[in-house]
């Protein structure tokens, strides 16, 4: 890349390139790249209007990028769209809330659901819809529980999973639902383990692998459960070959899902594996070339996945490097 990111965002544009966004490197950046897979090159473009890490990054339907929130001099309220089409940043309408380890969600409707997250006086448990059609945020119903470093996936039934995270009572396994058509959250089913910092990722059977994270007492999990819409509850799904967090978890076209990454107990790994919903387990997928945790994972057209950026122990990465399910992590770009 350009520059050494980490807490970054990476979007996947309508064109096929990626959208590289912001984060803590050289200090806090404003600045933002292009990569393209047709060269395997990233480039400049425009720079956001603020500077920010540990925000987020929503494709909208009409082809732009909505950045929201995050920390720069000040915890951000403020939100900002990037147009492919001029590569240049604008202002849109600012949240009610200054957000950061908040998720950000594109609903059916074409509206995102920005949700919890840490503001200036702790734990959120608040929600707002962001509307393209006005470029404006409105308040939504609340969560039923204060939560950062939470997941939030969008069900094949239109409404929204949030799941885990940290919050006023330590690290929980409370689990959400998000109904946009009543415009409330309802409690479902917990996890067995309490997590923060996981992954969970929408499985083409429609259920949801949750896998990772660190827990209730500081503990790093190797731990994956199933959550099934059905019937509303989790289930046990195997662990992992290592305990992470703060790695990546990204669904390939055969199905599986790549986990890479993330940090272990006094090791930031290199490592990858593959869960097969097909058998229920993990198994071993190569090495990356390069230690990363707080980098970002993107699918790309071609299959492949772009993992770039993060940290290892001793330094801020600007690497990238290229997943091929023909072959293994390690292909670097």
């Amino acid at each position: 890349m350009t520059a050494v990111r980490l807490d970054h965002t990476a979007t996947l544009l309508d064109n096929g390139k990626v959208l590289v966004v912001g984060g803590s490197g050289d200090g806090t950046l404003a600045s933002a790249e292009l990569y393209n897979p047709s060269t395997g090159t990233f480039s400049a473009t425009g720079s956001m209007t603020a500077a920010r890490w540990d925000h987020t990054a929503t494709l909208l339907g009409n082809g732009k990028v909505l950045v929201a929130g995050g920390i720069g001099s000040i915890l951000h309220a403020s939100a900002e769209l990037y147009d492919p089409a001029t590569g240049t940043f604008s202002s849109v309408g600012s949240m009610a809330n200054g957000r950061s380890s908040h998720t950000a969600t594109l609903l059916p409707n074409g509206k995102v659901l920005v949700a919890g997250g840490g503001g200036d006086s702790g734990f959120l448990a608040s929600a707002e819809l962001y509307d393209p059609s006005t470029g404006t945020f409105s308040a939504t119903g609340s969560m039923t529980t204060a939560r950062r470093d939470h997941t939030a996936t969008l069900l094949g039934n239109g409404k929204v999973l949030v799941a885990g995270g940290s919050g006023e009572l330590g690290t929980t396994s409370s689990a959400e639902l998000y109904d946009p058509a009543a415009g409330t959250f309802s409690p479902t089913g917990r996890m067995g383990d309490a997590r923060l910092s996981h992954t969970a990722t929408l499985l083409d059977n429609g259920k949801v692998l949750v896998a990772g994270g660190e827990g209730r007492i500081g503990g790093i999990l190797a731990s994956a459960e199933l959550y099934d819409p059905s019937t509303g509850t989790f289930s046990a799904a195997g662990n992992m070959a290592a305990v992470r967090q703060d790695h990546t978890a990204t669904l390939l076209d055969n199905g599986k899902v790549l986990v890479v990454g993330g940090l272990g107990i006094l090791i930031i790994h290199t490592s990858a594996e593959l869960y097969d919903p097909s058998t229920g387990t993990f198994s071993a997928a190569g090495n990356m070339a390069t230690a990363r945790q707080d980098y970002t994972a993107t699918s790309l057209p071609n299959n492949k996945v772009l993992v770039a950026g993060g940290i290892d122990d001793l330094r801020i990465h600007a690497s990238a490097e290229l997943y091929d399910p023909a072959t293994t992590l390690g292909s670097n770009r």
